[in-house]
């Protein structure tokens, strides 16, 4: 897959940003491009949660809503956090997280979202919704060996 042209978001930020059919392949491919953004700046150690973070919204745009498209943007929002977006044009229906029971196939999709995210939100728009999650390094602080405390 050949990374798609570079933007800058509405903020000013670096951006990527592209629109998929709402089908089952599409999924991967919204997964791909996010992981190729994310490495693409120099944050490869943050591309495995915002594959697994596109993935579960993006799954969720094609299962539930009944749409024609999806469209996933990137955002750099710092040095070391960038913010995952998946919008689609189904009015009037937020997912919400639920308890999914242990042997449920579905249904963590949501919780395993907002896991692997420092912050996570939905913002409602006059023709569909934006489902978001922001990642950020997770580098633990360094503890000198000795001690056990926090350096």
């Amino acid at each position: 897959m050949t990374l798609a042209r570079p933007t800058t978001h509405a903020t000013g930020l670096p951006a990527y940003t592209e629109t998929f059919p709402a089908l089952p392949e599409s999924v991967r491919k919204a997964r791909r491009l996010v992981a190729l953004a994310v490495s693409t700046w120099g944050l490869e150690y943050l591309a495995d949660d915002a594959a697994l973070i596109t993935s579960e919204l993006a799954t969720n745009a094609v299962q539930h809503t009944r749409v024609a498209n999806f469209r996933v943007t990137v955002v750099r929002l710092q040095a070391g956090r960038v913010r995952v977006a998946v919008i689609d044009t189904r009015k009037g229906t937020v997912p919400e997280p639920h308890l999914a029971e242990p042997d449920a196939e579905h249904g963590r999709g949501l919780a395993i979202v907002a896991a692997l995210s420092h912050t996570t939100g939905q913002d409602p728009l006059n023709w569909g919704k934006r489902m978001w999650a922001d990642i950020e390094d997770k580098a633990p602080t360094p503890v000198d060996d000795e001690s056990g405390r926090d350096l």
